[in-house]
């Protein structure tokens, strides 16, 4: 057993031993805080996005309760002809919205288009949502 330890030892320099036992480099570390921050962007942006769609939702949802609620007014006041370009307001979900009422002569004379736009601006720059009801002529209350 005396020949092992005849041969002359094996030692790193302590250069090579630093390098080896190193951690990242700065270029490393830069390269994964380039992946980290785009993965954080691309999070961000479809968190951004994904508010933004139930935002929208939720104003095209309460103008479609505003429109509906015209729409029912009209159907309870059984006027005929409805009026044209009828213009008005409705407060709902602390927001004031703008309706705006076209009337439209169909083929058939007791059948008229109505419809019911809806904006939250009192120029209509952007509409949320239009909805379109047919009216038949009200029938006398006396006719069976």
């Amino acid at each position: 057993m005396q020949i092992f330890s005849r041969l002359p030892r094996l030692s790193l320099p302590t250069s090579a031993l630093r390098y080896s036992q190193r951690g990242m480099t700065l270029i490393e570390v830069m390269v994964a805080l380039l992946i980290f921050g785009l993965t954080g962007t691309a999070v961000m942006k479809a968190t951004t996005e994904n508010l933004s769609s139930v935002g929208q939702l939720q104003d095209i949802t309460f103008a479609t309760f505003v429109a509906n609620n015209r729409l029912a007014q009209l159907h309870l006041a059984r006027e005929w002809p409805i009026k044209n370009n009828e213009k008005g307001q409705m407060d709902m979900a602390s927001t004031t919205w703008y309706w705006q009422q076209t009337v439209t002569k169909t083929a058939e004379t007791e059948l008229i288009q109505v419809r019911i736009t809806v904006a939250t601006d009192e120029a209509y720059r952007r509409p949320i949502t239009n909805v379109v009801s047919f009216f038949a002529k009200p029938t006398s209350s006396g006719a069976t």
